[in-house]
């Protein structure tokens, strides 16, 4: 995560909430201990939902709501709930007369429902359930973790990666990227899909590759199901509970050979989880974040595997810890039955080295 966001990785969510500053104009007092008051007790909800708001009001009041119980990123979180059920992505993508009219009493009660969930430190992108990845629009459910900006660079660099590639060897054969008249179409497997934004996006992609999507986690791979069916690439996707830290053979003999691995696994230093935000340590799977001592535990467990499920010159995609680049290149160095290259390392927006690429020689 970039910024204010996720301070190198996942430290926040900030970085998530994408709608730019922008100032609405304070309406009276006696509005905004209307808005106030909605922290009070549910029996003087019947009675403040009649009152006159506008969404413009209910946007700037419920941010000082949300300032006054210490609710990071409180502009972000009114926005992003307010035009959520006015029925747009953010406010700037509605129309003035949406953010000016009143609200209805129906409005009202989904807005204290939904800010009542995020005054509980509940992320934004579980209280609407949704969130958008790339160009994407994915259904987000707890416990499953919420995918970041950083792993919309990942899914850039597989494809500018690929495209770049000057001979591809893929399911198809071996054929030139710019002057082959069928598009090539990668095999891909994603270690730890979460919600599936990373291989749901290189499906959308690649119209007529396949894919195997993996995760210990039951939410997660029922997730990951969900969202294939509502993109319609339930049928180019396998979707399979295992943990590849103890389930590795298994995963050899079910997925075959593949042209791509790509994976953002838990990679967060067991030390460093004590530092991360309440929304995260309260409401996210810890085991898509912590990596273990060193960060290193799946990552490790997913370049083992590599060599065994990997065609010729397939290339392993990792985002990662930026203390990770240089470790893994030197645990390679002691371990070159693997038969992985280290091709190369990427920088996020912010500067860190955050992804790696590796190749089967």
């Amino acid at each position: 995560m970039q910024g204010k966001i996720f301070f190198g990785c996942r430290v926040s969510l900030v970085s998530c909430f994408r709608a730019q500053s922008r100032c609405h104009n304070r309406s009276d007092r006696a509005t905004f201990h209307w808005a106030a008051s909605l922290t009070a007790p549910n029996k003087n909800l019947c009675r403040l939902v009649h009152e006159t708001m506008t969404g413009a009001n209910c946007v700037t009041h419920w941010q000082r709501i949300f300032e006054q119980n210490g609710i990071s990123e409180p502009q972000y979180s009114s926005e992003h709930i307010i035009s959520h059920v006015l029925g747009g992505k953010t406010i700037h993508s509605l129309a003035e007369k949406a953010l000016t009219r009143p609200l209805t009493v129906e409005q009202k009660q989904m807005i204290w429902n939904l800010c009542s969930k995020r005054l509980q430190h509940v992320p934004v992108q579980y209280v609407i359930e949704e969130w958008d990845f790339r160009d994407l629009t994915l259904k987000i459910k707890p416990p499953v973790f919420i995918p970041r900006p950083e792993t919309e660079e990942l899914v850039s660099l597989v494809l500018s990666e690929l495209a770049e590639e000057e001979d591809v060897l893929f399911s198809v054969g071996k054929t030139r990227w710019q002057n082959s008249q069928q598009a090539a179409h990668p095999l891909f497997l994603e270690i730890g899909c979460g919600s599936g934004a990373i291989v749901l996006s290189l499906l959308h992609f690649f119209k007529q590759s396949r894919a195997v999507a993996v995760d210990k986690s039951p939410e997660a791979v029922e997730l990951t199901r969900q969202n294939a069916e509502r993109l319609c690439v339930q049928h180019r996707l396998q979707e399979l509970q295992l943990d590849v830290l103890s389930d590795s053979q298994k995963l050899t003999r079910i997925c075959g050979l593949v042209d791509v691995i790509v994976s953002n696994p838990p990679y967060l230093f067991h030390e460093d989880m004590s530092g991360l935000m309440p929304e995260i340590l309260k409401h996210e799977d810890h085991d898509a974040l912590d990596g273990g001592a060193d960060g290193l535990d799946v990552i490790k467990a997913v370049l083992q595997l590599a060599p065994t499920v990997l065609k010729d010159h397939g290339k392993v995609f990792l985002e990662v810890d930026p203390r990770h680049p240089e470790m893994i290149q030197n645990w390679l160095q002691e371990r070159a039955s693997l038969r992985l290259t280290y091709r190369a390392t990427h920088w996020d927006i912010c500067g860190k080295p955050r992804f790696c690429v590796l190749q089967r020689s």
